[in-house]
This record gives structure tokens, C-alpha cells and sequence, in this order.
């Protein structure tokens, strides 16, 4: 503990490794049968606005057999100094070396985190790879959004939990423990996972072979009783899921530093390009009575003074209105705000944006997300640019004076006249603020564009990405279009989106170029001030892989995808139809308008129109 002390009085952020936050949990070590580390690839405000850790850290901590800590990557200052003076990489809770705990759990949330994980395992003093690990050292697992397409990191994780973990983190618990009452080793134990656990994949039951051609031939179980295919788990009874009224209230300033309440899981609006849209389906909501019991117990166990209503899609849950003004009408006297992350140009009522922003007033985002309705049929984004009229007119007419907006480029059948159609747009919301009367020292409008990113388990997964200079050039083209002193333009890096294509649709020969750019010092590789793509293609190069084979080329639909044998329970034909669709410029319907696009969730889960407008999941026979 001194030496740490000493250490950390070295570090920039001493506060990121310190804990002991209000209602951080730290429970008796030796009364706990099962110990957790839940590790989050990136730096604390990052991590700490998370709400997958506050609900698993919540779930595990109220069992009496089993506690959780935590842990966030170090930055670079931390790092140096943990590898100067010996000591492992260690939890907030108990300051105790993560090799000390039976499992550590990885989130998955970005592909660009992914050196992150092999960092950490190597501070902890854990070998990176799965194989090279014993029976005294922690099972690692991971779950989230990029455990759809595990492969690339397949090489180091020992499990992957597939879909939504509330309940799946219990079982997995309760098998652990009885399986370590039996003395049963490693191998053992991730066999009776994967076997009896639905949701379970555990990289090497399986071998994967692959045609000459470089396509995946296979992917097929190696041991008797593993599945062939492994499904999504999805919390049937969200309105009763355990969820926190009492999380870990940051001790430093985060990214999101505010009560954050889930509303509604999943989205019907079906966007082609959205991988989440395809991963948290069906729709389910919690009742109203329920959020506002919820946000009661969160404000005073906290003391936070901003309620942030999330989910994919805000604006579409049934009653949002009267939930803010019943929200507000509690609350607003006492300085306390409530804030909708998203709001969607279709779903836009000006009287709802003035009651959200009654205690607070900033500028309003919206996403358009292409610059002409060919394209924003093309991507099923049921928008128009009359919606976006309309929206932008209400704003500035009730006292708003700055808009953000937000496109993608490089989509599939993107042409420069869509680009056009992005800074026509600009110039038409600049108009509109003046023609409403905003002084022009006051009016500013913003857009912001990424590259598009083709991801597994959606309409676009056979799609290619541009390549580096065909959006370099469409940034330079845009650049020049909306030069004009009212509107602000910003770009990502192109390199960070291409590295983040290869992963997103990569297999397991892509673990060797991530162990060997780590190796270089890959580290923090969605922070601008650290990646180093030079690194990355040394290592590319070196490993003999082209990763150009993996962003740029055009899938056919009869190829074996290197994720199929996961199943986020929206079938691959139903996907084909969509990007067919797509090619041919026809939009799908939102489930929820009373025609069903036939993704093949329903039936398989025995759906159920609700009265909320969401969806109840009737019990079924089949495992999920």
C-alpha cells in the first residue's frame, strides 16, 4: 500500500485508481466463494459511464457467495509507473492483484479497445493468450456489443457471453462455484459451460478452417455436446430486471456524470448500417411507474442533478412526454435536469424538447445521417428533410440557436451528389435560423461526419468500406463545400474507422497482428494522441495478412461470414432481403407502425404485442 501511494502521487489522475466512491461495495474477501474483477478496456470517465457496469457490479455485489470489483485500463503515466516499480495491475475495491480473483470480465464495447485488453492482462501478469494460462490463474470472459464477432480476439479470451447478461452472469456464477466444489480444472469448466449454458461460446471447442481462397470453410465444435451455433440470451421481464437505484457515484468528473435510467431496450426502426438495432431486439420497456421509482431511489441514494433517460431511441418510448413532465414537476424546483440522449427528427415535438431543457437549455443534435432521401432510403432511415424543416423551424422559433447535426460517409451507393445534399442541408438550417429571427452573432450550426463502418449482423455486413482515400477525399470535398463562417465542421480519422472495419469483420488470423502491434506499443487506439497507424501496418506486414482483404472487399451472400455460428436472433435471410433492398433504394417499415418486416425474432421467442408498445416475451420451449 505505500508503494501504490507513492505511486500514485506520480500519476496525472491519481483519483482513477484510487476507489472508495459512495456506494462502491467492498465486501469480505474471504466470505466470498466466487470473486469477480469486472475490467473495462479503457480509462475510469470513460468506464465509469458505463450502465452495463453498474448493473452487473449491482447484480454480482447483492449475492452473499460471490463479489465484484472493479478495474479500468491504466493510461500511459499509470502504466509506466506499475511496470517501474513491479506492481500488478490491481482493483479499486481492494487494491488486490487481479491475478488474486476466479474471473475477470472483459466489456466489449469498441474493436479499438481490443490492445487495451492484452495490455491489461499483461499488467496483471497474466499471459495474453488463452492457451498459456493454468489452472491457478482467473477464467477471462467478455461479453458486449463486439462479442458478436469474437474471432478476432478469440486467441485470448477463455469465454464469450453472447447477449445480455443479467441473468447469464448468475448462472455462470453458481456453475462456477459448484464446479470449483468439485475440484474441476480450466478445461473442464468451460466444457460444462458451453454445454449447459445457453449464451455460452468458448473460442476453443471450436476449430475454424478456411478455403484457399482465404474465406472461412467452417467453424465447428471439437467436443461432444458443445453447440453448433451459439444464440443471444435476452432478459425476457425487463420492466423487472435488477437494475441499480444505487450506483457508484464517481469521485473525478466522467463522461457522463449523471443518474443514467434505462427506459426501453432495443429499437425497431431498423437503420442498415445499426449493429445495435439487430443486437438489443426485440423492444421491451419498463413501465412509468416503474422509472419514476427508480429515479426516486437513484436521487437520493446519489445526489446527482441530471436524470439522462437512455436507450437507443428516447423518443420512442411509449409516454416519454408525460415522463419528463411528471419527471420535471418532482424535480425541477430543485435544480435537477432531465436529459434525452438522442431525439429522432421524425419522433421531434418542440413541446418536449421545452420540457427537457426547462432547468438547463443547450443546443439540440439531430442525425439526418445522409444528405439526400435516396440515400436515407438506401440506409432505412426513415427520415425527411421535411422532418428536419419542421424540427429545426420549432427550435429556433422557441429560442434555440444551436443545431448539430450528424452524417455518415462513405455509405454503400454514396454518390458526390449526396455530399452535396449534406452541405445543401447545412446552408438550408442557417437560412431557417435567420428567416426565425436568431441574431447572426448568435446562430451556429455544426456537422459532423464519420466514415461509415461495416458491421456483423447487419443488412451491410457484405458491404466493403471506402477506402482511406475516397473519404480523405470526401472530408476535403465536404470541407470545402460548407466553408462558411456560421457552420462548424468536423471529421474523424479515417485510418481509426478503416483499422475498425478490419476488426468488425475479421476472423481469428487477425489475433497474431493484434498481439504483435501490442507488442509494438499499441495502446489507447480510439484516443487520436495515441494510435499509430504506421505500428499497425508494421504489423500487418509482418504477420503477411492484408488487411485491405478484410475493409475493402464486397461479400457475396453464400460465403460463410466468419460470425455466423452466433446468433443475434434476426435471421441471415431476413438480412439479405434487407440489403438487397438496400441496393434497389426500398425502405422497410418500423415494426411497431403494425407490419412485421419478418426479421424472424418474433417467432422464435413467441413475441407478443404490449400495451406499451414495446414487447413482452411469452414463455417459450425453445432455448434461446
Amino acid at each position: 500500500m505505500n508503494k501504490l501511494e507513492k505511486v500514485l502521487a506520480r500519476v496525472q489522475k491519481p483519483s482513477r485508481y484510487a476507489g472508495g466512491e459512495w456506494n462502491a461495495v467492498k465486501k469480505d474477501w474471504d466470505q466470498a466463494d466466487v470473486k469477480m474483477a469486472f475490467a473495462f478496456p479503457d480509462v475510469y470517465e470513460v468506464g465509469m459511464s458505463h450502465l452495463g457496469l453498474q448493473i452487473l457490479y449491482h447484480i454480482v455485489n447483492k449475492r452473499k457467495d460471490a463479489l465484484m470489483e472493479r478495474v479500468f485500463a491504466p493510461w500511459t503515466d499509470m502504466e509506466e509507473q506499475l511496470r517501474k516499480e513491479n506492481i500488478l495491475l490491481f482493483s479499486l475495491e481492494s487494491q488486490r492483484p487481479l491475478v488474486d480473483f476466479d474471473i475477470l470480465g472483459f466489456t466489449l464495447q469498441y474493436e479499438m479497445s481490443f490492445s487495451n485488453i492484452l495490455n491489461m492482462l499483461d499488467l496483471a501478469g497474466l499471459p495474453v493468450r488463452s492457451e498459456d494460462r493454468n489452472n491457478t490463474m482467473p477464467l477471462i470472459i467478455a461479453g458486449g456489443p463486439c462479442a458478436f464477432n469474437p474471432e478476432p480476439i478469440a486467441d485470448f479470451i477463455d469465454l464469450f457471453v453472447i447477449g445480455e447478461g443479467e441473468e447469464i452472469i448468475q448462472e455462470l456464477i453458481q456453475a462456477y462455484k459448484e464446479l470449483k466444489q468439485k475440484g474441476a480444472d480450466r478445461r473442464e469448466m468451460l466444457w460444462q459451460f458451453a454445454k449447459n449454458i445457453p449464451g455460452i461460446y468458448v473460442p476453443s471447442l471450436y476449430e475454424v478452417q478456411y478455403r484457399a481462397d482465404n474465406t472461412v470453410a467452417s467453424v465447428m465444435p471439437v467436443k461432444e455436446g458443445v453447440p453448433a451455433k451459439i444464440g443471444k440470451r435476452i432478459v425476457r421481464d425487463f420492466d423487472n430486471a435488477d437494475f441499480p437505484t444505487n450506483p457508484i457515484v464517481p469521485s473525478m468528473g466522467v463522461v457522463h456524470d449523471r443518474i443514467m435510467v434505462e427506459v426501453l431496450r432495443g429499437c425497431t426502426r431498423g437503420c442498415r448500417f445499426c449493429q445495435a438495432g439487430v443486437l438489443y431486439r426485440p423492444v421491451r420497456e419498463k413501465k412509468p411507474e416503474t422509472l419514476v421509482r427508480q429515479v426516486a431511489e437513484m436521487i437520493s441514494n446519489t445526489g446527482h442533478d441530471e436524470i439522462s433517460l437512455t436507450s437507443l431511441s428516447t423518443a420512442d418510448y411509449t409516454g416519454v412526454a408525460p415522463l419528463v413532465k411528471n419527471l420535471l414537476d418532482l424535480y425541477g424546483e430543485r435544480g435537477v435536469n432531465v436529459s434525452l440522449p438522442s431525439l429522432r427528427l421524425d419522433a421531434f415535438s418542440i413541446d418536449l424538447a421545452k420540457e427537457v431543457q426547462k432547468v438547463r437549455k443547450s443546443g439540440l443534435t439531430f442525425a439526418p445521417e445522409a444528405g439526400t432521401q435516396r440515400l436515407r432510403d438506401v440506409i432505412n432511415k426513415n427520415v425527411t428533410e421535411e422532418n428536419l424543416v419542421d424540427a429545426v423551424t420549432s427550435a429556433f422559433k422557441n429560442g434555440w440557436s444551436s443545431v448539430k447535426l450528424y452524417f455518415m460517409i462513405g455509405l454503400p451507393t454514396e454518390t458526390y451528389e449526396d455530399l452535396d445534399g449534406i452541405a445543401a442541408m447545412a446552408k438550408k438550417v442557417v437560412q431557417i435560423g435567420y428567416e426565425c429571427g436568431v441574431p447572426r452573432g448568435r446562430l451556429k450550426v455544426t456537422v459532423s461526419t464519420s466514415s461509415f463502418v461495416p458491421k456483423s449482423h447487419t443488412a451491410f455486413q457484405w458491404e466493403p468500406q471506402n477506402t482511406l482515400q475516397e473519404l480523405k477525399d470526401k472530408q476535403k470535398y465536404l470541407k470545402e463545400k460548407l466553408r462558411d463562417k456560421r457552420i462548424s465542421y468536423n471529421w474523424h480519422d479515417p485510418e481509426t474507422g478503416f483499422l475498425e472495419a478490419v476488426f468488425a469483420k475479421g476472423d481469428r488470423r487477425l489475433g497474431k497482428v493484434l498481439e504483435s502491434a501490442w507488442t509494438k506499443g499499441a495502446r489507447f487506439d480510439g484516443w487520436s494522441e495515441h494510435f499509430d497507424y504506421a505500428l499497425w501496418l508494421e504489423a500487418f506486414e509482418e504477420e503477411k495478412i492484408d488487411p485491405k482483404w478484410y475493409a475493402y472487399r464486397k461479400i457475396n451472400h453464400e460465403e460463410i461470414l466468419p460470425w455466423d455460428h452466433i446468433e443475434a436472433g434476426v435471421g441471415k435471410k431476413f438480412l439479405i432481403r434487407e440489403h438487397k433492398k438496400a441496393v434497389a433504394g426500398q425502405p422497410t417499415v418500423d415494426c411497431r407502425s403494425g407490419q412485421c418486416p419478418g426479421c424472424g425474432l418474433c417467432p422464435t421467442l413467441e413475441i407478443k404485442p404490449s400495451i406499451l408498445g414495446g414487447a413482452e416475451i411469452a414463455p417459450i420451449q425453445a432455448e434461446v
